[in-house]
């Protein structure tokens, strides 16, 4: 309906073509006289009514188009998830076979991980010899953040106690009303020390209907683990890479959870992204939409400068026949 506006363009050509045409002429030897006569309003408003009928025109194509403003609102219903990462800080989370190195890549990807997940409440976990809640079951994921960056190893006694890292998990979790509860474990070696085995830990978590992931983090073979030589200088010795995958492996199958294995960035973060996938939150939304009619002032401006277009034309600046 915009289009019409278009048929403004044939009135005004057909304005000019009709008073180039002029009316009755005749014939006079000068009109010197004539020029120094002032002008009156009436000629500079001449042309007022074709404008005021152009405009009409315009208004009216607008309110033909129907114009509409909208106010939109949505009804958002979330179930959210309870997840714990529980994250190994042992000495050996520093082999070179990840980038920059074991611990700086699980830190890495666990943050992509929580800025994935506004909707679920994320709790943090570390162990080495033994284990402490490095933030509770959280909202705030920019203090989560905050606080995942500031996990570094050895701030723990060295050794790794997976039973406990599990369990401190899971005693996060065990008063959670959430509809899902989940434990990320992340660790690299074999349960060393601690006062819980981790196969109980996981019979407890079970029993709280606690869902955990196992991830062992290690290349095949052989890995670069940071040392330091007599003169104490930063070194690097080649060692094997141990890790009680089948361990790891009951945890998951216990509680319902499945076990991955890392063996480089790459592997890490596609891990992270299929538990990602798999522990959706559910959210529904309603979305409502209210419209209102906005054409009634277009189309009454429009009759208005139509009827005084026409008023003027046949009254004050009537031409002579």
């Amino acid at each position: 309906m915009l289009w019409l506006s278009a048929l403004v363009v044939p009135m005004v050509a057909y304005y000019v073509y009709r008073m180039r045409q002029g009316g009755a002429t005749m014939r006079i030897s000068t009109i010197d006289g004539v020029r120094r006569v002032p002008r009156t309003a009436k000629y500079y408003l001449r042309h007022l009514p074709l404008v005021l009928c152009c405009l009409a025109v315009a208004l009216l194509s607008v309110a033909l188009a129907r114009p509409q403003s909208a106010e939109h609102n949505s009804n958002s219903t979330t179930e959210g998830i309870d997840i714990v990462l529980s994250l190994d800080v042992s000495g050996s989370m520093l082999a070179r076979d990840f980038e920059p190195d074991r611990l700086g890549a699980a830190k890495e990807v666990a943050s992509n991980f929580i800025v994935d997940r506004p909707n679920d409440r994320i709790g943090l976990v570390v162990f080495a010899g033994e284990s402490f809640t490095q933030c509770p079951l959280t909202t705030d994921k920019r203090s989560l953040l905050n606080l995942l960056g500031g996990v570094r190893s050895g701030m723990i006694d060295d050794g790794t106690a997976i039973g406990n890292g599990l369990a401190t998990a899971v005693n996060r979790l065990r008063e959670s009303s959430a509809k899902s509860k989940v434990v990320i474990l992340l660790t690299d070696g074999v349960n060393n020390s601690g006062q819980i085995a981790p196969l109980t830990a996981a019979e407890i978590a079970k029993s709280y209907g606690i869902r955990v992931y196992t991830v062992g983090v290690g290349t095949m073979g052989m890995a670069p683990y940071p040392a330091i030589d007599m003169w104490g200088n930063l070194t690097f010795q080649p060692m094997k890479v141990e890790i009680d995958e089948k361990m790891l492996t009951e945890i998951a199958q216990m509680t319902g959870g499945q076990y991955f294995r890392a063996t480089d960035n790459r592997k890490l973060r596609e891990i992270y992204d299929q538990i990602n996938d798999l522990e959706r939150s559910r959210v529904e939304v309603e979305n409502f939409t209210r419209y209102d009619e906005c054409f009634a002032p277009f189309a009454l401006l429009a009759v208005l400068l139509a009827v005084a277009g026409f008023l003027l034309r046949q009254t004050w600046l009537r031409r002579l026949p």
